[in-house]
């Protein structure tokens, strides 16, 4: 297996393509082709790490079988993950089912991936860089958990940049407590479109480049721009079917849709590989916030970053420049040339159109929608008053698109919706929509304790203990001093 920028021709094995994290050219690594499983032949597998170890083998052809199983046994075991398969399928009812994906560290769905990608990172890492430098944005759970992967890892540094105002109280407050020798975070004065355009500048300038090699680093990056980042997530869409299937709630070959909350495009891409694999999936749910350009794009196949940016109570999907969408396009196209011009386009013009056959296969595979804040506190309200079931404000996007799909389509298929953070990251939102804003006006660690005493839902200990926490990380900077930031904290450090 070899990995092409989504920009370009030159071909790496995998082990280049994940510490490196982007191309030279700005594209973005892709697997040449995309391996058919036979899932008849999975169907024995019994537990989520040897599934893991199976699917990341057709990937990681240049590491060896020993190099795979240790970096699963490393990520997967040791409590790290409070269920026994690291991520758990609910049935809500006899046609919709929740997949939870937020029982790791930080109690989001990035941990499934950031739990592994370290591991993946020092294997591949050749041996006459000194260090790698992990360089994220984050729009609010990537962050914490790539610092939680990261920790402490030897021969890594990570920065993480959030935007200051973008993000939860408990989420920024997970960042901004830290620990480990080796995290650095920063707060930036603007969005999170504005922390991701710095870090990838910063990733292809060669002055930046060059200044960093000549204190022994290279540049690397845990955002789902790596496709280390990436494949851990196909597992958890083949692991759904497989226990669907098992559980006798389909039938060997029945296709199934997914919900997923989308902002970057990189979670809901690694479902539409796991499609192009043979899992038999119908459709692949678009669920946007009112920052809804991904939703739009899907619908109309213009992709238009010229409109007003909205913060709202779903923060991590406040994004108007989703960098996965750059994977589909190749994958859908096969023509790096055409890729690189949408994306200089959406750069120089702030967007791009592709052709009518280009959006008629995307639409073959997606289809999409957007939730409002008030729909998305509906939403929570509805599924906690019809199922006993609390969800965070992502997850509801998920649940209010997947009730305006039904309605447009009369679609009957068996429905995952991606459950992608535990509802007390967002307790204050999720408290007031349950009690139509009676508790606008109180801290948010308070809220915390209110939704548990309303609802009787288990607290996560990480959580509960944040407040007793030192701030350990309380810069806030303009977003031009980003590699400032970086140089100040890897040179005193």
């Amino acid at each position: 297996m070899r990995y092409v920028s989504t920009r370009g021709n030159k071909e790496v094995k995998a082990k280049e393509a994940i510490y490196r994290g982007i191309a030279e050219d700005g594209g973005l690594y892709t697997p040449v082709f995309i391996p058919h499983l036979d899932l008849s032949k999975i169907k024995s597998i019994e537990s989520y790490a040897n599934l893991a170890k199976y699917i990341f083998e057709l990937y990681l052809t240049d590491f060896t079988n020993e190099e795979i199983i240790d970096c699963i046994d490393k990520s997967y075991s040791n409590g790290k993950f409070d269920t026994k398969d690291v991520v758990v399928l609910k049935k809500l009812d006899s046609s919709l089912f929740a997949l939870e994906l937020w029982h790791g560290p930080t109690y989001a769905f990035k941990d499934v991936a950031l739990q592994v990608l370290p591991h993946l990172l020092l294997k591949s890492m050749p041996s006459f860089y000194k260090q790698a430098l992990i360089l994220v944005a984050t729009s609010g759970d990537t962050g914490k958990a790539a610092l939680e992967g990261f920790k402490d890892v030897d021969r890594t540094k990570i920065v993480v940049f959030y935007p200051s105002e973008g993000v939860s109280e408990v989420q920024k407050r997970q960042m901004t407590t830290q620990e480990g020798r080796n995290t650095f975070v920063a707060g930036i004065k603007g969005n999170f479109d504005d922390a991701q355009s710095g870090v990838k500048e910063i990733f292809t300038s060669k002055k930046c480049i060059d200044e960093i090699e000549n204190l022994g680093f290279f540049f690397t990056s845990a955002n789902s721009i790596n496709f280390g980042r990436l494949l851990p997530q196909i597992v958890y869409y083949i692991w759904s079917y497989l226990v669907l299937l098992k559980a006798g709630d389909i039938s060997e070959g029945e296709k199934i849709n997914f919900v997923v909350p989308t902002g970057n495009f990189g979670n809901i891409l690694a479902g539409f590989i796991a499609k192009l694999m043979g899992v038999p999936i119908n459709k692949l749910i678009v669920a946007s916030n009112i920052n809804s350009v991904v939703a739009d794009f899907v619908r109309t196949g213009l992709y238009d970053r010229r409109r007003e940016f909205y913060k709202t109570i779903s923060p991590s999907m406040d994004i108007l420049v989703a960098s996965n969408l750059e994977r589909l396009l190749y994958l859908i196209t096969k023509e790096s040339e055409r890729v690189k011009k949408y994306m200089m386009d959406l750069k120089s013009e702030g967007y791009f159109k592709v052709e009518e056959e280009v959006l008629k296969e995307i639409q073959e595979s997606f289809w999409g929608d957007f939730s409002t804040d008030d729909q998305t506190r509906s939403s929570i309200k509805i599924i906690y008053r019809e199922y006993d079931y609390l969800i965070d404000p992502h997850s509801a996007v998920g649940f209010d698109v997947y009730r305006k799909y039904q309605k447009q389509t009369f679609d009957s298929t068996k429905t995952v919706v991606l459950q992608t953070a535990n509802p007390y990251k967002f307790a204050k939102d999720v408290l007031n929509a349950l009690f139509d804003g009676e508790y606008n006006n109180i801290d948010p660690f308070e809220a915390v304790e209110i939704l548990y005493a309303k609802t009787g839902v288990e607290v996560p200990e990480g959580i509960k203990s944040l407040l007793a926490k030192p701030i350990l990380h309380p810069d806030v900077i303009e977003k031009n001093k980003m590699f400032d930031f970086i140089l100040e904290k890897i040179r005193d450090n």
